[in-house]
Protein backbone atom coordinates (compact mmCIF):
# COMPACT_ATOMS: atom_id res chain seq x y z
CA UNK A 1 0.00 0.00 0.00
CA UNK A 2 2.75 1.98 0.85
CA UNK A 3 4.29 1.58 -2.63
CA UNK A 4 0.77 2.50 -4.63
CA UNK A 5 0.53 5.83 -2.01
CA UNK A 6 4.47 6.82 -3.07
CA UNK A 7 3.83 5.99 -6.79
CA UNK A 8 0.52 8.30 -6.80
CA UNK A 9 2.14 10.89 -4.72
CA UNK A 10 4.81 11.03 -7.76
CA UNK A 11 2.49 10.71 -10.63
CA UNK A 12 0.55 13.72 -9.31
CA UNK A 13 3.88 15.95 -8.62
CA UNK A 14 4.57 15.18 -12.42
CA UNK A 15 0.79 16.02 -13.75
CA UNK A 16 0.81 19.75 -11.81
CA UNK A 17 4.92 20.90 -13.19
CA UNK A 18 3.19 19.63 -16.69
CA UNK A 19 0.45 21.73 -16.40
CA UNK A 20 2.42 24.28 -16.09
CA UNK A 21 2.28 27.66 -17.79
CA UNK A 22 2.19 27.66 -21.31
CA UNK A 23 4.59 29.79 -23.69
CA UNK A 24 1.71 31.62 -24.77
CA UNK A 25 0.70 32.45 -21.15
CA UNK A 26 4.46 33.08 -19.94
CA UNK A 27 4.67 35.48 -23.06
CA UNK A 28 1.34 37.74 -21.76
CA UNK A 29 3.17 37.67 -18.33
CA UNK A 30 6.09 39.02 -19.65
CA UNK A 31 3.69 41.30 -21.93
CA UNK A 32 1.70 42.47 -19.02
CA UNK A 33 5.47 43.26 -17.19
CA UNK A 34 6.65 45.36 -19.71
CA UNK A 35 3.38 47.28 -20.65
CA UNK A 36 3.26 48.07 -16.58
CA UNK A 37 7.18 49.38 -17.02
CA UNK A 38 5.69 51.73 -19.60
CA UNK A 39 3.04 52.55 -18.24
CA UNK A 40 5.03 54.06 -14.67
CA UNK A 41 7.74 55.37 -17.56
CA UNK A 42 4.97 57.08 -18.75
CA UNK A 43 3.56 58.35 -15.63
CA UNK A 44 7.05 59.69 -14.41
CA UNK A 45 7.15 61.51 -17.46
CA UNK A 46 4.19 63.21 -17.59
CA UNK A 47 4.87 63.91 -14.00
CA UNK A 48 8.59 65.27 -14.99
CA UNK A 49 7.02 67.39 -17.39
CA UNK A 50 4.07 69.32 -15.23
CA UNK A 51 6.72 70.07 -12.35
CA UNK A 52 9.02 71.91 -14.73
CA UNK A 53 6.00 73.25 -16.46
CA UNK A 54 4.74 74.26 -13.02
CA UNK A 55 8.58 75.58 -12.00
CA UNK A 56 8.70 77.67 -14.78
CA UNK A 57 5.22 79.41 -13.99
CA UNK A 58 6.33 79.91 -10.79
CA UNK A 59 9.73 81.73 -12.01
CA UNK A 60 8.00 84.21 -14.44
CA UNK A 61 4.98 85.07 -11.75
CA UNK A 62 7.65 86.01 -9.42
CA UNK A 63 9.33 87.71 -12.23
CA UNK A 64 6.51 89.77 -12.88
CA UNK A 65 5.99 90.89 -9.96
CA UNK A 66 9.37 91.90 -9.43
CA UNK A 67 8.67 94.17 -12.82
CA UNK A 68 5.60 95.58 -11.92
CA UNK A 69 7.32 96.49 -8.67
CA UNK A 70 10.02 98.59 -10.36
CA UNK A 71 8.11 99.79 -12.90
CA UNK A 72 6.18 100.96 -10.13
CA UNK A 73 9.39 102.77 -8.12
CA UNK A 74 10.26 104.17 -11.27
CA UNK A 75 6.89 105.78 -11.96
CA UNK A 76 7.12 106.70 -8.32
CA UNK A 77 10.13 107.65 -8.65
CA UNK A 78 9.62 110.63 -12.02
CA UNK A 79 6.36 111.62 -10.61
CA UNK A 80 8.45 112.94 -7.57
CA UNK A 81 11.37 114.36 -9.98
CA UNK A 82 8.20 116.18 -12.20
CA UNK A 83 7.01 118.72 -9.63
CA UNK A 84 10.87 119.71 -9.91
CA UNK A 85 11.96 122.35 -12.37
CA UNK A 86 14.54 121.32 -14.99
CA UNK A 87 17.78 122.46 -14.88
CA UNK A 88 19.21 124.43 -17.76
CA UNK A 89 21.69 123.78 -19.54
CA UNK A 90 24.42 125.84 -19.22
CA UNK A 91 27.83 126.74 -21.56
CA UNK A 92 30.76 125.18 -20.63
CA UNK A 93 33.28 127.92 -19.04
CA UNK A 94 36.22 126.45 -20.80
CA UNK A 95 35.05 126.83 -24.11
CA UNK A 96 34.64 130.48 -25.90
CA UNK A 97 31.29 131.70 -27.54
CA UNK A 98 31.34 131.42 -31.09
CA UNK A 99 30.54 134.74 -32.79
CA UNK A 100 26.84 134.04 -34.42
CA UNK A 101 27.06 134.76 -38.22
CA UNK A 102 24.49 136.61 -39.40
CA UNK A 103 22.47 136.87 -43.11
CA UNK A 104 24.71 138.32 -45.58
CA UNK A 105 28.07 138.82 -43.44
CA UNK A 106 29.73 135.85 -45.54
CA UNK A 107 32.76 133.85 -43.59
CA UNK A 108 34.35 136.60 -43.36
CA UNK A 109 37.66 136.28 -45.57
Amino acid sequence: MKKALTLVAVAGMFTFVACGPSAEEKAAKEKAQKDSIASVEAANAAKAKADSTAKYVDEMKAKMVADSIASAEKAKAEKKSAGKPAKKAEPKKDEPKKPEVKAGQGKGR
